[in-house]
C-alpha cells in the first residue's frame, strides 16, 4: 500500500470488548432452553454504579396479552435455573393457564441466557463481571414489561427461591403494579444460615485448581469444584426425612449414589462456574429493606398485593420460621406451608403431590378478588 492509499482513521483502535469473545457453552442455547427471545437494553446501569453495555434479558412467553393489557403473570426463576425450568407450572388446565393469562418468564442477569459472565467479552467477562443485585433484575424486568409489551399491571408475581426473592422485590419496589404475590420457598431478606450456605457453595467452586481465579478456558476445568458444589447443595436443599425414609426411591432413583449423581451432579456439571457465582452473590445479598433504609418491617408494609407466603415446611435454607416472621409483617397475607420431605427442592415435583399442592394454592390465590 502506498502512502497515497493511507488515510487517517476516524476512530481509535477497537478495545477489548470489540475483539474479545466469551466462552462457548452449549448448555446455554436455544436447543436446551429455548425457545426464548432477547430484550436489548443497550447500556444498563447497575445499583453498584457499574454499567453493562449491550445488556440483554432472555425471556419466553405463553398466551396472549389482552387488549386491556391486564392479564399478565410474571414468573422469575431460581438459582442455577432458566425460564425453561419453571414452564412445568404453566399449561392449559393449570392455575397459570396460558388460555387465560399472558405469562412472562424472564431470565436473571447472570444466569447464562441473559447477559452473563461466560457470554460477556472482556473487560467485563468471566471473573471481571460486576456484582448484580435482585433489584437490578427487577428494574430490568420492569423495562421489559413496559417497553416491549406496555404492561403496567401484573395479576400475579410468583417464584421459587431466588424467584421468591425477586417476587418480594417486585411487591415492595412496585407495589402499585403487583395485584397478587406468591413467594415460594424464599424470603424477603436472605437469612444468615442461607448466606453461610452461599459462602460454602462459592468456596466449593473456587477450591478447584482449574478455577484459575475465575479465568479458566473451559467450564469443565472446574468439574471437581462443581461436583463439590452440587453435593453441598444437596445437604441443605433436602431434609433428613428424605434420607431416613429413602423417599428418593419413589422418584425412580435406585440407590443413594444414583440419586446424588443423577439428580444433583448431572444438574450442575454443564453450567458455567462464574455464572453460578454471579447468581450466588446476588442470592446472598437479597434484601428488600434496601428500599427502606434497612427497615424490613417498613419494606414489607409497603406491599399492596394479596400475598400467599409459601415455605417448604422442612426447608433448611429458607426455614418455615423465617418465612413466618416475614409473613406477619405483610398486610394482606397468609402463610401456606408446603409439607414435603423434599425440603427446598419440593418445587421440582419429584413427588407429584408437591406440584399439585403448589398449583392448587396458586389457583386459590388467582381466584381471590383484589
Amino acid at each position: 500500500m502506498s502512502d497515497d492509499d493511507h488515510i487517517p482513521a476516524e476512530a481509535p483502535s477497537p478495545g477489548a470488548s470489540q475483539v474479545g469473545t466469551g466462552i462457548q457453552n452449549d448448555y446455554y442455547t436455544q436447543a436446551v432452553h429455548g425457545p426464548y427471545e432477547h430484550f436489548e437494553m443497550d447500556a444498563f446501569e447497575l445499583e453498584s454504579g457499574r454499567t453493562l453495555r449491550n445488556c440483554r434479558i432472555a425471556y419466553t412467553t405463553f398466551g396472549e396479552l389482552n387488549e386491556a393489557r391486564d392479564n399478565a403473570v410474571l414468573f422469575p426463576h431460581m438459582y442455577s435455573g432458566t425460564s425453561k425450568d419453571m414452564e412445568m407450572y404453566v399449561g392449559e388446565g393449570s392455575a397459570i393457564d396460558p388460555t387465560e393469562y399472558f405469562v412472562i418468564l424472564p431470565n436473571q442477569i447472570g444466569n447464562g441466557l441473559s447477559t452473563s459472565p461466560h457470554n460477556t467479552p472482556p473487560p467485563n467477562g468471566q471473573a471481571d463481571f460486576p456484582n448484580v443485585r435482585i433489584g437490578d433484575d427487577v428494574r430490568a424486568q420492569r423495562r421489559l414489561l413496559e417497553e416491549e409489551f406496555g404492561i403496567d399491571e401484573l395479576q400475579l408475581v410468583l417464584g421459587w427461591s431466588m424467584g421468591a426473592q425477586q417476587t418480594y422485590e417486585w411487591a415492595v419496589r412496585y407495589p402499585e403494579m403487583v395485584k397478587r404475590a406468591a413467594p415460594i420457598g424464599g424470603t424477603a431478606r436472605n437469612p444468615v444460615l442461607s448466606g453461610l450456605l452461599v459462602d460454602a457453595l462459592m468456596a466449593c467452586i473456587r477450591s478447584d485448581p482449574g478455577w484459575q481465579d475465575g479465568y479458566y478456558d473451559d467450564p469443565d476445568d472446574v468439574r471437581g469444584g462443581l461436583k463439590r458444589h452440587a453435593r453441598t447443595w444437596l445437604l441443605m436443599g433436602t431434609s433428613s426425612t428424605l434420607f431416613r425414609e429413602e423417599a428418593w426411591r419413589d422418584a425412580g432413583f435406585t440407590s443413594l449414589e444414583d440419586f446424588v449423581y443423577n439428580a444433583w451432579e448431572e444438574w450442575f456439571l454443564p453450567m458455567d462456574p462464574n455464572d453460578l457465582l454471579t447468581m450466588a452473590w446476588k442470592w446472598k445479598h437479597a434484601d428488600v429493606s434496601r428500599n427502606t433504609d434497612g427497615d424490613l418491617e417498613a419494606a414489607l408494609n409497603r406491599i399492596e398485593a394479596r400475598t400467599y407466603v409459601m415455605p417448604f415446611a422442612e426447608d433448611y435454607v429458607f426455614t418455615l420460621e423465617d418465612c413466618r416472621e416475614e409473613e406477619a409483617m405483610i398486610p394482606d397475607s397468609e402463610l401456606r406451608p408446603i409439607e414435603t420431605p423434599w425440603g427446598h427442592f419440593g418445587m421440582f415435583g419429584f413427588d407429584p403431590a408437591d406440584k399439585e399442592f403448589i398449583d392448587e394454592t396458586v389457583r386459590e390465590l388467582l381466584a381471590e378478588e383484589v
